[in-house]
């Protein structure tokens, strides 16, 4: 039995490994396509695409949890529409400030930071309801730990900054922390959910470490991008402007994908962390 488990295992690593065979290169492609047609990324078409792919997919994954968890037609009618309802009415605000200037700097003449509240705010709402909602946990409990990680494939588009950087249009001091560190979380996305897949321990331990690793590299990203924004609490004044500055599409990397993505590792965590317990 135990001879099995280990070469259950050992597949289960070449599989995790071998997976970064094609998205390793294909990102690295995508990398020089925005680099060389800057047009691509500036047109707001690839943040906005896909970001409606991963919309599409937390509709389906979602309602297909929901189809396992013990829970009434009607309860899962319920709680698929306020997931989707609230997720699709914050994306159509986030776009629509970004695409009208509303987190330009000065661009507002709001006394609130709005892109600091674009941030925090879903945070600190969406936090408690994910990881005290005895509906999320039904959820959560019924639900493959996989999709929560392999979902966060998209991370690999943050290499957006890393191809602003190379062209001069970001500075190196925010782009290349907060850029590989989401290309590194989204390439081994695919990995860590096949860790998760073998069932055993150290496959879940593996995916706690890589949410926790995702989780920090927000919170690099947002301190960068703090300290070298114009306003009071900048402490780095770059010879190029940095995403705080507020210009569309970029905007909508920290107004959207950032809250959206730390609620989905704090439920990733909730359902690892909640299955060890059980």
């Amino acid at each position: 039995m135990v001879s099995t488990f280990i070469t259950a295992d050992s597949v289960t690593q070449r599989r995790a490994w071998r997976s970064l065979r094609w998205t390793v290169p294909l990102t690295v492609l995508w990398v020089g396509l925005i680099y060389w047609l800057p047009v691509i990324p500036s047109s707001g078409v690839p943040t906005t695409a896909h970001q409606l792919m991963a919309h599409g997919l937390i509709a389906v994954g979602s309602w297909l949890g929901l189809e396992r968890a013990d829970l009434t037609p009607g309860q899962r009618r319920a709680t698929w529409l306020a997931i989707m309802i609230a997720d699709t009415l914050w994306f159509a605000l986030a776009w629509s400030c970004a695409i009208n200037g509303v987190f330009r700097t000065g661009g507002s003449t709001s006394a609130v930071p709005l892109l600091p509240l674009a941030i925090f705010l879903p945070i600190i709402v969406g936090t408690p309801l994910v990881l005290l909602s005895k509906r999320v946990k039904q959820v959560l409990d019924a639900t493959p730990a996989t999709w929560l990680i392999a979902l966060q494939l998209y991370r690999v588009f943050g290499s957006w900054a890393l191809a602003a950087w190379l062209r001069g249009a970001l500075p190196g001091v925010f782009a290349l922390p907060a850029g590989m560190g989401d290309v590194l979380t989204g390439l081994f996305a695919v990995p860590a959910a096949l860790a998760v897949a073998s069932g055993a321990e150290q496959g879940r331990k593996v995916a706690i470490v890589w949410n926790v690793v995702g989780l920090a590299d927000f919170v690099i990203a947002i301190a960068l991008g703090i300290v070298t924004s114009p306003g009071r609490f900048q402490l780095i004044v770059p010879s190029v402007a940095s995403i705080g500055a507020g210009a569309y599409p970029d905007v909508l990397t920290p107004a959207f994908v950032v809250p959206a993505s730390v609620l989905l590792h704090a439920l990733s965590l909730r359902q690892l962390i909640g299955r060890r317990a059980s």
